[in-house]
């Protein structure tokens, strides 16, 4: 007898890919964020290979406006606006990706854990929480950042701590609503362990509510990194990173050197623009009850 159980599996990835891709094509705001977020992508994995100069080398004359020969400039030193834009979008990608991966992974499972068995853990997690969320978040990364160093490391991790309380408090309180709900107890009575039931029946269906919030985050996460560079407590000179360059060519602005800021921080812009658009076609594409 032939095995029917692979028949379901395909069905329902054709199901999915297919539910997707009508929820990017229908939504215009969804198809311009998707398209970005893939411009973005593609910038990222391909355009270290594909930039005219060594964003590190002085290719020529400090200081030339945007030509032909240099489409976004050159800065005061004599390296190529574009090709140090192209590759920043690498590293601050990476950073934004990281941090936010691992706010949610560590907050979605402490959320879930506290929300699912409450007392004491819930009220001692929520006082964690609630002391970091006393803190203005940009300054409790700064802190994190000067006092264990200005590395690639400590800002994605830094950025991760002060996201964390964002995907646990969403996470608890999907948990809470949903922990003596019919088909948790029925998933009980089956022979289902605590453990399965919550990171393999609850968490699942918690996730819809929070993919607005992983694609703010991860605009909040790029600002954040930009600023930390900004202000000398991130990603260290001569790194193409994108608040560095806007810190770099801020001193220039009075003498007409525009472009140094222009570029690099309307590549910003665009990227935290993208994201923040990005978070109800993410929604639409994981909530099952939008499947038709």
């Amino acid at each position: 007898m032939a095995d029917q159980t692979d028949i379901p599996t395909a069905g329902n990835n054709t199901s999915f890919l297919a539910h997707m891709r009508y929820a990017i094509v229908s939504n215009p705001v969804t198809l311009l964020a998707m398209t970005l977020f893939s411009v973005i992508i593609l910038t990222a994995v391909f355009g270290p290979y594909l930039v005219p100069y060594d964003p590190l080398a002085s290719t020529s004359q400090a200081l030339i406006p945007p030509s032909w020969q240099h489409w976004f400039g050159t800065d005061h030193l004599g390296r190529d606006v574009f090709s140090r834009v192209v590759v920043a979008t690498r590293l601050d990608l990476t950073i934004s990706v990281s941090a936010v991966a691992l706010s949610f992974v560590v907050g979605t499972s402490l959320g879930g854990i506290a929300g699912f068995w409450g007392g004491w853990l819930d009220s001692t997690f929520g006082r964690l929480m609630d002391t970091i969320m006393a803190f203005p978040l940009f300054v409790l990364a700064m802190g994190i950042v000067a006092a264990s160093g200005n590395t690639v490391q400590n800002v994605v991790i830094a950025t991760a701590i002060i996201n964390l309380p964002f995907y646990a408090r969403v996470a608890r309180a999907e948990v809470v609503v949903r922990r003596q709900a019919g088909w948790v107890q029925a998933s009980q009575l089956a022979g289902n362990g605590p453990w399965r039931i919550l990171f393999g029946r609850i968490l699942p269906n918690a996730l819809p509510p929070m993919m607005v919030q992983i694609s703010l985050n991860m605009g909040w996460a790029i600002l954040n990194a930009a600023g930390l560079s900004f202000i000398g407590l991130g990603v260290r000179p001569p790194t193409a990173e994108w608040g560095i360059m806007v810190a770099e060519g801020a001193g220039y602005i009075v003498s007409g050197q525009w472009w140094l800021v222009l570029f690099p921080g309307a590549a910003l812009m665009l990227a935290v623009f993208t994201f923040n658009l990005l978070g109800d076609g993410l929604r639409d594409i994981v909530d099952p009850q939008r499947r038709t």
